[in-house]
């Protein structure tokens, strides 16, 4: 049997990177198409800006990690062009969602969209050493921070009546900031990343239980409704492997092992005890959790699992940690990888049936999948399993 090491490279290189390379292109108009069918037909062309982002990030990040590809590079740029010059309206905020050709059709209603933005010209800057696109991801990074204490604007629905914060941005900050470590200011990426650590750590994750709740108020109280109710548990575990990553960065051991019991804490919780898998949304309290989905079981949560797991066992190997990294690992090859296709499934149902077979959509393009099989295979190198 190959190594875990062998088996998540060959993977990443052969099966899915190839498949976008091969499928989702758009040579034409620019940008990338990701509603591809299970064997990478185009069943849809309207393109959505975030996953634009992470696409030209990913073969920006292979190129400048892995190998010196021109075909990755140029690959890269065609989604750099479509962002720069397609995708942001006249004050420069991205669109959540365009045409084919550019034409806008949702606008840019939050920053998520910015936020990939910002890690692909960051990424691409980095590779073409291009002063240009290194500047524009500062600039848009900026701009992500100036409206990080009220990210939707003039969309936010909610009243204030209840006024609840969201875990998504300090936790993509969390990693955003070191994907352009190269283009900040040390006092910028410190404070940043001490302002994450705070609210990820001691804001959102609950100390006794080692959950991390999706929404708090603002001094970190509990709110007893659903949206106070609700865990993430993909989201969560996410999370801790960017803790790790700054904890490895800040030879911090405090953080570290906080990081890794959160990991297992969160999959005790949440793992499917009648069919396997974890669970997409959960209660806090065990209530029916208002997300009918609850139940499903995604390729990105167990994907972001086996990261955090591969980085667990780097950092502290114990039985517990790869116990669960053989568990999740056996779970995802066995229901998630496809095996007449390239790329993987994005969606099971309860009973780890595919639900839908697609390989891209609205939610799902070439970001979870291709990150996780080079974190994963990194790290497995590091732990020689």
């Amino acid at each position: 049997m190959d190594s875990f090491a062998t088996l998540y490279k060959e993977a990443l290189f052969s099966n899915v990177i190839s498949f976008w390379e091969n499928h989702s292109v758009d040579w034409k108009n620019g940008g990338y198409f990701s509603c591809l069918d299970r064997s990478g037909k185009i069943y849809d062309t309207d393109k959505f800006i975030w996953l634009q982002g992470r696409q030209a990030w990913t073969f920006s990040m292979l190129y400048n990690e892995v190998e010196k590809n021109p075909a990755w590079l140029n690959i890269s740029q065609n989604g750099i062009t479509f962002l720069e010059q397609k995708a942001r309206n006249p004050k420069g905020k991205f669109y959540f969602s365009t045409m084919a050709d550019g034409r806008p059709l949702v606008a840019a209603y939050n920053i998520f969209s910015d936020c990939f933005a910002t890690m692909a010209f960051a990424q691409y800057g980095k590779a073409t050493q291009d002063a240009h696109y290194m500047n524009l991801a500062k600039s848009t990074f900026d701009q992500i921070l100036a409206r990080q204490s009220n990210p939707k604007g003039k969309y936010e629905k909610k009243t204030g009546n209840r006024p609840l914060k969201g875990f998504s941005l300090p936790m993509i900050l969390s990693n955003l900031v070191l994907e352009l470590e190269h283009i900040l200011d040390s006092d910028t990426v410190e404070h940043t990343l001490d302002q994450c650590i705070h609210e990820v750590m001691q804001v959102f994750r609950d100390k006794e239980s080692g959950l991390i709740y999706e929404n708090v108020y603002p001094d970190g109280k509990k709110s007893d409704c659903f949206d106070g109710r609700l865990l993430n548990p993909g989201h969560g575990i996410e999370a801790m492997w960017f803790m790790m990553d700054i904890a490895k960065r800040r030879q911090d051991q405090t953080l570290m092992d906080q990081a890794i019991s959160s990991v297992l804490s969160i999959l005790d919780y949440a793992w499917d005890p009648e069919f396997g898998g974890i669970f997409y949304f959960m209660d806090s309290k065990g209530h029916p959790p208002q997300q009918l989905e609850w139940d499903q079981k995604l390729w990105w949560v167990h994907l972001e699992t086996l990261v955090a797991l591969a980085k667990a066992y780097e950092h502290k190997p114990s039985a517990e940690i790869k116990s669960w990294l053989q568990k999740v690992h056996n779970y995802s090859w066995q229901h998630f990888a496809d095996p007449e296709n390239d790329e993987w499934f994005g969606y099971l149902n309860r009973r780890g049936e595919v639900l839908l077979d697609l390989k891209g959509g609205k939610w799902k393009g070439c970001f979870h999948v291709p990150r996780a099989l080079y974190q994963c295979y990194q790290s497995f190198e590091k732990s020689n399993i």
